[in-house]
């Protein structure tokens, strides 16, 4: 008796005691080791907070190792080091992880900018982001998120960029920034300390005593 010829196998039947993936599964996109400068360079033109190495590493696939070879690359591309122009920003260390900042000599030009570009009165969500720090300083981003129960990361560079905020510190544990009210905020309330903003306890309905007790 003749046995019958093993038909091929397609490349995408599933193999044995593999499991099978959703329909909705998204396909990992492969980055080529040439590109991982540049796509590093993507991901922290956007980020909020300092991405540390193994952050990096993970979300372009690539060993620690080469990301800090990449960062290195990236920071002296920036400073002019390799031959090209020194660029108005740099690549920062801050808490463990790197972050895009403009340079300080440029900040004052960024800073009158931003304010031109702005409209003159906040939005009721950034009055009430800038309560929340105001109040609770220094505080965190997913702090004033989680009291608001919203996402305020646009508000918070709004803020940011209206000179009414400034980032304090971060953890260098967790690398979350701390931020603060500025002397530019005091100035538009006409007070001389923080300390001079009015008691919460009064304007809240049950007469609780804390800002955090009320929102938190």
């Amino acid at each position: 008796m003749t046995a019958e010829p093993e038909q091929p196998q397609a490349d995408d039947a599933p193999q044995p005691g593999a499991a099978a993936l959703p329909d909705t599964a998204v396909p990992v996109v492969a980055i080529e080791p040439q590109d991982v400068e540049r796509v590093l360079e993507a991901i922290l033109m956007v980020a909020d907070e300092p991405q540390t190495p193994v952050e990096l590493a993970t979300a372009v696939g690539q060993p620690v190792r080469v990301v800090r070879q990449a960062i290195a690359r990236l920071v002296n591309d920036y400073d002019g080091i390799l031959g090209g122009p020194r660029r108005g920003f740099e690549l920062r260390e801050v808490g463990g992880g790197w972050r895009i900042y403009v340079r300080p000599e440029y900040d004052h030009a960024v800073s009158d900018y931003v304010l031109q570009q702005n409209p003159s009165r906040l939005s009721q969500a950034a009055l009430e982001t800038l309560a929340v720090i105001a109040y609770r300083q220094p505080i965190t981003r997913s702090q004033v998120a989680s009291i608001r129960a919203v996402n305020v990361d646009s508000v918070v560079r709004t803020l940011a960029g209206r000179g009414l905020i400034v980032e304090l510190f971060t953890d260098s544990e967790t690398g979350a920034i701390n931020y603060g009210t500025t002397e530019l905020l005091l100035e538009q309330l006409g007070i001389n300390s923080i300390d001079e903003l009015p008691a919460i306890a009064p304007l809240l309905d049950d007469g609780r005593d804390g800002f955090g007790d009320e929102l938190g």
